[in-house]
């Protein structure tokens, strides 16, 4: 049998970058290459898309990958056929992608952009593909289309930076007659917690939207959900599974950024302690959510859930993270997939969803 010609990419221009790095280390120590050739693809943070040419994935965490001699310059054509152009002193050597791969998270990975040059080259991609992408990304049109499936979800305010400088008191005492302190201030298009933070009051308020708008032109003011917070891996096309529930106790206030990805505060169970008929429920709204924004592949759908057992759907990531202590490849281990099972089963999902 052939092998599969896999491009892989990760880094990016995002706030997220170094948490890819993490995650693509996981995914290239993990592939079957007995199944796949793969073509490792770094994105610096200037944008530069450089092909690896060592196998040391320990070196991507680091940043050491991006002074490696062999490494050449490289693009992805988004001519249709899915074309890999190299570039060396010798001229430009071209090769034939079968599946694009992308270990990208937040802006210009996982919100439709790379998805968009997959489509444009014809290529099977890996995760939700374009609108998916987009619609998921963004914190705002995901409530607007979840609000119809009957899903609970805290209540919300969306501010643009454009109309909050020109009347800030007016927006400000508008979101206070709508929601109750404490709220949580949100980028609407930045995942792993990057700019997230939890408001007591209006000057917290304030000192919140500043932070916020350093990282989107658009923010989500939320009501504050006192609950567990509870996590559901999805996997698949048309009939996609959410086999099991995994909670975060992350021992800070909230589950931000430092708490995922660099302290050591938070610990994960899995399967979460939830009687079955509540398990079943937030993994059954789990796909309903992951079916209506038309995701394919796969995505992890977050959840708070009360000490009454009340479920409040939080928000859904379609390249959720790979790396050691990542929730997505934790819950599917525990279902029975190693890594390298997981991997090839989202490069033929993406093969599948393109046919």
């Amino acid at each position: 049998m052939n092998k599969i010609n896999v491009c892989v990419l990760f880094g990016g221009v995002s706030p997220e970058h170094d948490v890819s790095l993490r995650s693509a280390e996981t995914v290239l120590s993990n592939i079957d290459l007995d199944k796949f050739n793969i073509f490792p693809i770094g994105i610096t943070k200037q944008g530069e898309w450089l092909l690896y040419s060592e196998n040391k994935w320990s070196d991507l965490p680091t940043h050491a990958w991006e002074d490696a001699k062999g490494n050449r310059k490289a693009i992805l054509a988004p001519t249709r056929g899915g074309e890999l152009l190299i570039f060396s002193d010798a001229g430009v050597e071209t090769v034939s992608v079968d599946v694009l791969y992308p270990v990208l998270h937040g802006e210009n990975g996982e919100d439709g952009s790379i998805q968009g040059l997959a489509q444009l080259a014809n290529i099977p991609c890996v995760g939700p593909d374009l609108c998916a992408s987009a619609v998921s990304m963004d914190k705002a049109m995901t409530k607007i289309i979840t609000k119809h499936l009957d899903v609970p979800q805290a209540d919300w305010y969306v501010l643009g930076k454009r109309e909050y400088e020109m009347d800030k008191t007016s927006h400000v005492e508008k979101i206070e007659k709508q929601l109750q302190y404490p709220v949580f201030v949100k980028p609407a298009r930045t995942g792993s917690s990057v700019g997230v933070t939890k408001a007591k009051d209006r000057q917290g308020l304030l000192l919140a939207l500043d932070v916020a708008f350093e990282y989107d032109s658009k923010l989500l003011v939320e009501e504050y959900i006192k609950g567990r917070e509870i996590e559901v891996a999805v996997l698949g096309n048309h009939d996609p599974i959410a086999p099991v529930c995994g909670e975060i106790e992350s021992g800070v206030e909230f589950y931000d950024f430092d708490a995922k990805y660099v302290t050591s505060t938070s610990t994960a169970t899995i399967p979460a302690k939830l009687p079955e008929e509540v398990s079943r429920a937030v993994r059954g709204y789990a796909v309903d959510i992951y079916s209506a924004l038309g995701c394919t592949g796969l995505s992890r759908v977050d959840f708070f859930v009360t000490e009454d057992h009340r479920i409040y759907f939080n928000e859904i990531n379609t390249l959720p993270g790979f790396t050691s202590i990542s929730m997505y490849p934790k819950m599917m281990q525990y279902h029975g997939l190693t890594l390298g099972e997981l991997i090839s089963s989202l490069i033929e999902l993406a093969i599948q969803a393109k046919r």
